[in-house]
């Protein structure tokens, strides 16, 4: 019988992934696994959805380039990741700067910044006060949003992982 409830309670969480990372599709069978599918932008598209909710977006080396790691660019990110950015400025009320995105030059990983699900902002008092008091601290300069999304406090900036909207 347990076999049976844990697969039902997967296909359920496939669905609720789905719709949270805005997905086309999910589905589970028996014998396969879960496959969920994430909705990618292009820089431009992202980089417009940012500007209209008033996020800007900072480049050391001033360009988009994914394959520069001086670049900060959006390509491929996940729109949920965006929709996330979008749903911190709304709560937080304070003003956000992208400054790293899905360009080459961090750490590798399934939840990383190449596969969409990271963006890097510059720090502020603001955002710093909104994260700490608001979100759990879970050890190691990290703090977790009830959603899930991970905030982690490096040296000169918040590397954020948003494995969903954060309520969009």
């Amino acid at each position: 019988m347990r076999p049976v409830l844990l697969r039902i309670a997967t296909a359920a969480f496939a669905a609720c992934a789905a719709i949270a990372l805005g997905s086309a599709t999910a589905s589970a069978t028996a014998d396969a696994p879960v496959t969920v599918q994430v909705t990618k932008l292009s820089h431009s598209d992202a980089a417009a959805r940012l500007s209209s909710s008033g996020i800007g977006i900072s480049s050391s080396g001033g360009c988009s380039d994914r394959n520069n790691p001086t670049c900060t660019s959006l390509s491929q990110v996940n729109l949920a990741t965006i929709q996330g950015a979008q749903t911190l400025k709304r709560a937080s009320g304070c003003g956000l700067t992208v400054t790293g995105g899905t360009e080459v030059g961090h750490a590798s990983g399934t939840y990383s910044h190449w596969n969409g699900y990271k963006l890097d902002f510059s720090l502020s008092s603001c955002l710093t006060s909104y994260i700490k008091n608001n979100f759990r601290s879970i050890g190691g300069s990290k703090w977790e949003a009830g959603s899930g999304n991970i905030y982690y406090l490096e040296s000169n900036h918040w590397d954020v992982t948003f494995y969903n909207c954060g309520g969009c």
